[in-house]
């Protein structure tokens, strides 16, 4: 446990009030040192919402500003929402609703502008996109891609972050290498669930210890995540809300002080232009 000076961000959560834990996991990750926290939309479908244009993700949207204020009052520091589309939609909208994949792609795309309107509104901090982690067709394929460059682009008319979940690989260089071909830098990509050896976009690195080390050994920038789904049904699916702080305290035990800075000033401030040190002491 730290001793309450030293910022602590899980960088990618998901907080369910309804059906999960939600602030309860907030004060959990709180008591042991937390600090601040960035905030993902749940998929759509997972509250219970069947989009059928981008208008259809605002409730989503607007559920999970108002979990994050929430959160923020509870912390020493403060949480930050990201909001867009799970990638997974697409899978939902073409093999189980009957759309096709450009019309899936269409009302993907609508959602990542929806999401970039709160953005632009200071209500967001950045936006979520990707492209499916599984194998699936040609056609879905490709306009996956499409939804994913709409938000590079949108990303670089705001310049703000964009989150993305994919396929699980150690090099993104042609991902980074598309985001800056529409004008945002590939360090504002941050791929979520990363191992600490992902080169090409900023790493989100899950918070076993096997990744945290390769991370720090390589000295470049990087955050730490959880990836706590809030989901009572799949409980211990991914890591727990006390698991980032209790990371920390590991590195710095070890004597890796500059590496947590690394993750927890350093990075943020690149990657989203946000002080976890000034937040923290307000």
């Amino acid at each position: 446990m730290t001793d309450g000076t030293q910022p602590i961000l899980d960088n990618h959560l998901h907080l369910d009030p309804e059906y999960g834990r939600g602030l309860e996991a907030v004060d959990e990750f709180a008591r042991v040192g937390g600090t601040h926290l960035i905030v993902i939309n749940k998929p759509s479908w997972h509250l219970d919402v069947e989009v059928e244009s981008g208008a259809g993700f605002e409730s989503v949207f607007e559920r999970t500003i108002e979990t994050v204020a929430q959160a923020s009052d509870r912390l020493e520091g403060r949480a930050w929402p990201v909001l867009g589309v799970h990638p997974g939609l697409i899978s939902r909208l073409v093999g189980e609703r009957g759309f096709t994949p450009e019309a899936a792609g269409k009302i993907m795309r609508e959602g990542i502008e929806c999401a970039a309107d709160y953005v632009e509104a200071g209500k967001a901090l950045g936006l979520k996109s990707g492209r499916p982690h599984y194998d699936v067709s040609d056609e879905v394929w490709e306009a996956s891609n499409s939804v994913m460059r709409r938000a590079f682009e949108l990303g670089a008319d705001l310049e703000c972050a964009v989150q993305l979940h994919a396929e699980g690989s150690d090099d993104f260089t042609a991902v980074g290498a598309m985001a800056q071909s529409v004008g945002l830098p590939a360090h504002r990509v941050v791929k979520h669930y990363a191992s600490g050896a992902l080169e090409g976009v900023t790493p989100s690195v899950m918070c076993d210890r096997d990744r945290l080390r390769e991370a720090v050994d390589r000295g470049k920038p990087f955050l730490m995540e959880t990836d706590f789904i809030d989901d009572p049904d799949r409980p211990g699916a991914v890591l727990g809300p006390k698991t980032v702080p209790r990371r920390v305290s590991w590195l710095l035990e070890d004597g890796y002080d500059e590496a947590v800075r690394n993750a927890h000033v350093e990075t943020p401030r690149l990657v989203y232009d946000i002080d976890t040190e000034a937040t923290l002491e307000s």
